[in-house]
């Protein structure tokens, strides 16, 4: 894995500016956080139930708010579809309403009004590839292309299964023992070790603080997320181990030895 920092410039569409940075590092796909700036226009949307039986969840109508986004924080999963850059993105921000909101980005329809930040780790041999997906009837981001030598995954988790587990199994067969852990996907019904869960099947979730660490019984992994749910309320929390199935989809780049 490559690290990855950069600077989107205003006028930017946001899918381009975060396209430029991983060519310019030589890097086909990986993730980036954003941190501060602001895109105007600004569209996203939120976790919406599906209108039909063929799907678990959907999206709602798009928001266009008048005084666009300010990032408070966001992870973008990049990598490509038909043959063409393209990313996910869930985040926090501000649009100048009296509270923050959290969503999914539309990358084509955003644009950089103030500097964004940008820094992460890529591939120059792997990649996210948008591949139709009969289980959810959706075409998602999978992990693929070469894995070669390396300090980090490009994973995909699929539904019903539990984030925090697979990560565990997943980095114990590649003999992974310290890592960082960065995604974004959907969870149904997630529930913190505080005891809270939140009673919604659609939701977005973003990994804040993740970590994968050697415990005295095996390897724990540690998942600080953000969650939003179809009302737009944000939760935080730590992700509770074993009761946190994954939705449609669950994206993720781990990373080795890499220190908070």
């Amino acid at each position: 894995m490559r690290l990855l920092e950069g600077v989107l410039q205003p006028g930017e569409i946001l899918l381009d500016g975060i396209t430029r940075v991983f060519s310019e590092a030589g890097c086909k796909g990986g993730f980036v956080e954003i941190e501060g700036g602001a895109c105007v226009p600004f569209r996203y949307v939120l976790p919406a139930f599906s209108p039909d039986s063929d799907h678990a969840a959907w999206y709602s109508e798009t928001f266009a708010p008048a005084a666009g986004g300010k990032f408070q924080r966001a992870t973008a999963i990049f990598g490509e579809r038909d043959g063409k850059p393209f990313l996910h993105c869930h985040g926090i921000w501000d649009t100048g309403e009296g509270a923050l909101r959290m969503g999914h980005v539309l990358p084509f329809d955003s644009v950089v009004s103030q500097p964004i930040a940008v820094h992460g780790y890529g591939s120059a041999t792997a990649t996210f590839d948008s591949i139709p997906d009969p289980e959810t009837n959706f075409t998602l981001f999978s992990a693929t292309g070469e894995s070669g030598a390396g300090n980090g995954i490009l994973l995909r988790i699929r539904p019903n299964e539990d984030v925090a587990t697979v990560i565990e199994t997943v980095c114990a067969a590649h003999g992974i023992t310290d890592a960082r852990i960065f995604g974004i996907g959907s969870i149904n019904e997630p529930a913190f070790e505080d005891g809270r869960r939140v009673v919604c099947l659609a939701t977005e979730i973003a990994i804040e603080n993740g970590r994968l660490e050697k415990a005295a019984d095996g390897l724990r992994a540690t998942l600080d997320a953000a969650v939003v749910d179809t009302d737009g309320a944000i939760y935080h929390g730590r992700l509770v181990r074993g009761d946190n199935p994954v939705g449609v989809t669950f994206e993720l780049v781990i990373v080795e030895g890499e220190k908070s």
